[in-house]
């Protein structure tokens, strides 16, 4: 999909207080500057989701990830309208979450209807593949969990089969979020809401990966006590 230019985008993205700059220079320092527990939105699109929990969830600091530009400059429009001090956003790709972020800095990763990808030699680009899953790994907290919703039967398939191999657990998964047990909580994004009132079934999984003990912990499990 071509995405339309906006004029001064760029301008207004970089004047922005929201827009957190050289976000490399934060790596381990998260907590001290905007507090904590983070909470992150890969591919956040507008806003609309990200902005809601914001509300809802004054205690958390919510950040947003989003490459372009002329989709990131609507969010910032968003806090023209209702300025949230625990709202955050990167232009980034987060091809480079790693260059940000230390390991325990992030307690959810949020992947809202992120792009499929469905050729064969893009599968590396998915958000849920494999080389992806490992970028959360080494970023969440020991705690710390992925939820991810799609329209995409095929990239939820794939999802399933890449979290299983990569070595993560599943704590909750449905095909059809919007008449199942975990609806309660749920806030819709944008596309989200245009394809459930299409009668589209939403797809959700939540996952975390599971973490081998450290060293001193396998000592002290293994300690004999006879």
């Amino acid at each position: 999909m071509r995405l339309r230019n906006v004029r001064g985008s760029r301008e207004k993205i970089a004047a922005d207080d929201h827009v957190i700059k050289e976000p490399e220079k934060l790596k381990g320092s998260w907590s001290k500057i905007i507090g904590s527990p983070i909470h992150l939105e890969v591919g956040m699109g507008k806003g609309k989701f990200l902005t809601e929990l914001a509300r809802l969830n004054p205690q958390i600091e919510y950040i947003g990830i989003e490459k372009f530009s002329n989709v990131l400059v609507r969010a910032v429009e968003k806090m023209e309208e209702e300025s949230l001090p625990n709202i955050h956003f990167l232009r980034m790709d987060a091809e480079y979450i790693e260059n940000v972020f230390e390991q325990g800095e992030v307690s959810r990763i949020y992947l809202n209807f992120s792009d499929p990808w469905p050729k064969e030699r893009h599968i590396k680009r998915r958000l849920t593949s494999p080389r992806y899953l490992e970028r959360y790994r080494n970023i969440l907290s020991d705690d710390g969990e992925v939820i991810f919703k799609t329209d995409n039967q095929e990239l939820f398939d794939f999802s399933l089969v890449s979290i299983q191999e990569s070595g993560w657990e599943l704590l909750a998964v449905t095909r059809d979020l919007h008449h199942s047990k975990y609806l309660e909580g749920n806030v819709m994004t944008e596309y989200e809401e245009r394809f459930a009132g299409q009668g589209k079934p939403i797809c959700m999984l939540k996952t975390r990966p599971i973490r081998e003990p450290n060293q001193e912990e396998s000592d002290e499990t293994g300690r004999d006590r006879s």
